[in-house]
């Protein structure tokens, strides 16, 4: 299971760009039943547009703005959302109790990746390195 961080999502929501078509070109190789995200992302892009939409002045930038808020909506429907249950609560706790020092968010999503055996797929090697047992590859690059 290749489990997507939010920043290999926002590639995905991208259109026509040389960095997306690799990207897809890659996940379909694995199959797209392998490919799954986390309610976190949902979240941490949903507040994003939201902030987004909120900000458009315009009538031409609101249309704007709903029209990636859909795309936004389209592309969480064709993927599986994992949720945070109470395995993934457990590796949260267990990983804060260790005081791994990363977001909250990204720690939840490297807690849903533990708890699902999966590899997350993020640009961020950085902080997601920090995670013991966490299995993270950029396929961005």
């Amino acid at each position: 299971m290749l489990i997507l961080d939010t920043d290999h999502i926002s590639v995905l929501e991208r259109a026509n760009s040389v960095e997306r078509a690799r990207l897809i070109h890659r996940l379909n190789q694995v199959g797209k039943e392998a490919v799954v995200a986390t309610i976190i992302s949902y979240e941490e892009q949903s507040r994003g547009w939201l902030a987004y939409v909120a900000r458009a002045r315009s009538v031409a930038d609101q249309v704007e703005a709903y029209h990636k808020l859909s795309r936004h909506l389209e592309t969480y429907r064709g993927l599986t959302v994992l949720h945070f249950d109470q395995q993934a609560a457990k590796h949260f706790e267990r990983l804060t109790s260790n005081r791994i020092k990363i977001g909250t968010l990204d720690l939840k999503i490297a807690a849903i990746t533990l708890a699902n055996d999966a590899t997350l797929l993020s640009r961020n090697l950085k902080d997601f390195e920090k995670v013991p047992e966490l299995d993270v590859q950029n396929w961005l690059e």
